[in-house]
This record gives C-alpha cells, structure tokens and sequence, in this order.
C-alpha cells in the first residue's frame, strides 16, 4: 500500500484527467499529484475509441465553454504534439451538403466558425469540393483547413510520463479503481482495491463512469451518464483511394453527433463511421455487450426513456444500421457514391458518454462542479480531446479558486 499522501487526486487516465494533473502541476509543482485509472493502460475508453480528429471549433455556438476551449485547445495541442514528436496532421476537411434542405444549418456552421475565431474556413461549390476529394459528390460544403488528425493515445502517454518524470513525487498508477471515500480532517481517503491514498483535494475525470464517483463523494450530479456506442467500418484496400483526408456531412441540429464520416486515421486505416446506438453496457464495445446492472441503472432513470420517446425515429434507424451493413452503406455514399459493398469491413467501436437531465434533454456543453474538496468533471463530450489541455487549464483555475492553490 502507498502510504503517501498527495495534495490531488486526479480520479481517471483519459486525456482530460492527464491534461488536468499536468496542468496542475505545471502551474504548481511543488505539488504531488496522483492520477488513479482503473484500466491496465491510460487512454483505455473514450480518449483511446473516438475518430482521433482535431476538430476546429467551427460546430459550437459562438461564447460557449465548447468554442472556447476547442479553439485554444487545437492550438495549444498542435504545438505540443510538435514538441513531443506525436503522430499528427493538419489536413484539413469538407463539411458536405447533399441535399438543399442541408444548406441552412450548413450556413449557421459556417457562421459559428467565424465567429469562433476558427481560421482557414471557406464555403466552396462542388467543383471545389471534387478537387479535394473527387471521389465526394456535394451541392455546397465548407473546406476548414485547420482541422486534422492526430495520436490521442500518444498524447496521453506523453502526458503520463510527463507528469512522473517532471514532477517530483507525483504519479500515474494504472489498475487502480477507485471503490469509496473516506472523509476525515478536511482530507480524503481514497479507496482502491491495492490500497488507500489520502489526499486533500479530489478532481473526478471519469468519463462514463463520472455520475457514479460523484456520487460516491456525496454529490448529487443532477445529470445521468448514458452510454451509446459507435460502429466504424474501414475501408478495403481497394477502395482507400476514395477518401484522401476527411469528409464529414452537415450535422442534424436536433442531435449532439456529427453524422458518419469519414476519417483518415494517423495509425489505422481510412475509417467511416460511427452510428449511434444505445448501450446495454457503459463499457461494451460488442453489438451484444450486457451488464443487467448498466442496464437498470439507465432504464430506471426518467430522462432516458423521454429521450427514447422524443427520438424514437432517430433510435429504431440507428439500431437498424447498426446491424445491417447495406444500410450502412447507403448512408456512407450519399457523400461517396461510388462505394460498394466490397469497399468496407467491420472496424472498431466506441462509446460516448452522454449526458442525460431528467427532462430527457442532452447537455451539450461541458460541465464541472465543485463541492467541498472536489472538482468534478461532470460532461466532457467532444471536442474534450481536442480541447483537453485547455479544459486543464480551465480546471487548474477553478482549482485556484475554490482550493486556494
């Protein structure tokens, strides 16, 4: 057992638990910081399963926490991954409408980029956008030039032994679950399996399991975490010819998901993807993943069965995508026409953890609550990747504040 006593616990490995500890303690290294994550690898969930695309700002509505931190946090994470020699590629990417009823919404996108201080954004017609991408059939789109693609799973790895090697006496301990707290002197006792560590101050970056370590520390999170998962395809080597970087359609503004796309990976092959589908499991990757515990917890809460009645339609079509490989198709080529069945497989998974109010109403933007000795990180939704070195920053400032660092 660790019998050190630390003045943070940073609860979960992700990107914005390792940018919260290295911002911590690059703006306080007198500081011992311990990050816990309960996987055998950091990066092992959200951070480690998303499309690993640098995402400009140009989606979030101008003064929002998401625009905010997704453009400062492009930029600062670009510089970094050139310090630390992290895979990475500015590339850029189209935003397609195909259809005019799309052209509006693609318009308002347009519109947040501008004044979101998003840099290198044009509208383009379809002869432009043939010469990005000849393969991509569109009426209109958006070329935003600043977008790219980078190693996530890098960046964190970065982060960890920076945080271990930089600072002395703070540490990144993996298989370690946080189970309870116990509260004693103004202090924390935080309990794991392998041991207890007692700390004064706590910031919770769990992801999908966040409501539930708020919980534990006696915090009402007046949110649920729900779990839905998205299924990639990759393309066939035969068929990689037809996506050079990146192709996005215009996103429905009645939901929090960008729509399949299209993503050259830094690591992987060309993916397309990822559907939507409620999980049965907060952790499950497989279409047939259960836990009767993740289940009851998700089916008893109110807001997830208004968000079934009011999105029903959204629901059935995702779920029936996600099992049939034509349809998935014949969404890919409404931006790729020429695909056939034979130009894509079955890739990977991932879940996204969505946020949930009883009203059934999906919180968008990024929420952190402070209680007591805690700071914690209720809903990181994406851009979080991109934006995870401000959201640290952000976090070290809260933690001036209500801690008195």
């Amino acid at each position: 057992m660790d019998q050190t006593q630390y003045d943070v616990i940073v609860i979960g490995g992700g990107i914005v638990g390792l940018s919260t500890a290295y911002k911590l303690n690059l703006h306080h290294p007198e500081l011992k910081i311990l990050v816990l994550e309960k996987e055998n690898a950091v990066a092992f969930h959200q951070t480690g399963r998303n499309s690993g695309v640098l995402h400009s700002g140009i989606y979030y509505k101008p003064g929002s926490y998401k625009a905010k931190n997704c453009v400062e946090g492009r930029r600062e994470i670009v510089q970094f991954a050139k310090e630390h020699n992290i895979g990475h590629d500015i590339c850029g990417k189209l935003i397609v409408a195909t259809h005019e009823s799309e052209l509006a919404h693609m318009h308002k996108v347009y519109n947040h980029g501008l004044q979101n201080g998003v840099e290198d954004i044009e509208l383009v017609g379809p002869d432009r956008i043939k010469e990005i991408e000849p393969y991509c059939t569109g009426i209109q789109g958006i070329r935003v030039g600043c977008t790219g693609i980078i190693d996530f799973v890098g960046v964190c790895k970065v982060l960890s032994d920076l945080i271990e090697q930089k600072f002395n006496g703070s540490k990144v301990l993996l298989e370690h679950e946080v189970t309870a707290f116990e509260k004693s002197d103004g202090h924390t006792t935080v309990v794991t399996p392998k041991g207890k560590f007692k700390t004064r101050f706590i910031v919770n970056c769990t992801g999908l399991q966040t409501d539930r370590i708020a919980k534990k520390d006696g915090i009402d999170p007046d949110m649920k975490i729900v779990g839905f998962r998205g299924d990639y395809y990759e393309l066939t080597e035969k068929a990689k010819h037809k996506v050079k970087n990146l192709i996005y359609p215009v996103p429905n503004p009645q939901f929090p998901f960008l729509g399949v796309h299209f993503t050259r990976m830094i690591n992987h092959p060309t993916e397309c993807g990822p559907n939507a589908v409620f999980v049965f499991k907060r952790e499950g990757y497989g279409k047939t993943d259960f836990s009767l515990n993740d289940t009851m917890d998700a089916l008893a809460y109110g807001g997830t069965w208004k968000l079934f009645f009011k999105h029903w339609q959204f629901g059935l079509d995702e779920y029936r995508r996600a099992f049939s490989k034509r349809l998935f198709l014949e969404r890919l080529k409404r931006l790729v026409p020429s695909l056939e069945m034979d130009d894509i497989e079955p890739g990977r998974a991932g879940v996204r953890a969505m946020a949930l109010s009883s009203s059934g109403d999906m919180i968008d933007d990024f929420k952190i609550v402070h209680s007591d000795n805690a700071l914690h990180v209720l809903n990181a939704p994406s851009p979080a990747a991109t934006a995870c070195l401000a959201i640290g920053k952000a976090v070290n400032d809260m933690a001036e504040e209500y801690f008195k660092l």
